[in-house]
């Protein structure tokens, strides 16, 4: 593994940026935030629930890798910067800002996870797109069976009865559409 650039932002706070070799993950306690990138095709790597797992992250550890796998799935790389209370790493709030590469297009996802009873954790995911079509399209076609409410004239967000918790948010961005898919969940079962 090779560290190939640190970057200050604060006095507090360094992201570094990391290339990965093998499934070699490195986690610098002593940093606010950090970067790791995966160079490998077709990555199943899942940096986020090593990251995770790296920092001491055991509770939500279960939602982190589930949601991660799922927002890094099919991509070529990902890159992550997280960040975690580092007084009390499984008790305290977990989050990730992930980039993710596919063949032409990229998006980004975050994933925040709290404990927040002894067997469970609150969870918040959201993955964020670019679609080269029209807002409408999109909703015609991917999210007919959806309840469509708008919050300003360029801004829906759909939702089902079925799928409390999650929305999927189309902003008119010409020329194409801003994706939001959006979750959250209470009281997700660690077990």
């Amino acid at each position: 593994m090779l560290i190939n650039r640190i970057f200050r932002i604060n006095r507090n706070t360094s992201v570094i940026k990391f290339w990965l070799s093998g499934s070699a993950l490195l986690c610098l306690f002593s940093l606010c935030a950090q970067t790791v990138n995966s160079e490998q095709k077709n990555s199943t790597t899942n940096l986020l629930s090593q990251a995770a797992r790296q920092i001491g992250i055991s509770q939500c550890l279960k939602a982190v890798d589930r949601l991660a796998g799922l927002a890094v799935a099919n991509s070529l790389q990902h890159d992550l910067l997280v960040d975690w209370d580092r007084q009390q790493p499984d008790k305290g709030p977990f989050f990730s800002l992930i980039g993710i590469g596919y063949l032409g297009h990229a998006a980004a996802a975050t994933i925040a996870v709290v404990p927040d009873g002894p067997e469970t954790c609150t969870v918040a995911a959201e993955r964020i797109s670019v679609a080269p079509y029209t807002c409408e399209s999109v909703g015609r076609v991917e999210l007919s069976n959806h309840k469509r409410t708008s919050l300003l004239p360029t801004m829906n967000v759909y939702t089902r009865s079925d799928e409390l918790g999650s929305s999927v948010t189309l902003i008119d961005s010409p020329p194409g559409c801003l994706i939001i898919r959006r979750l959250v969940q209470y009281k997700w079962n660690t077990n």
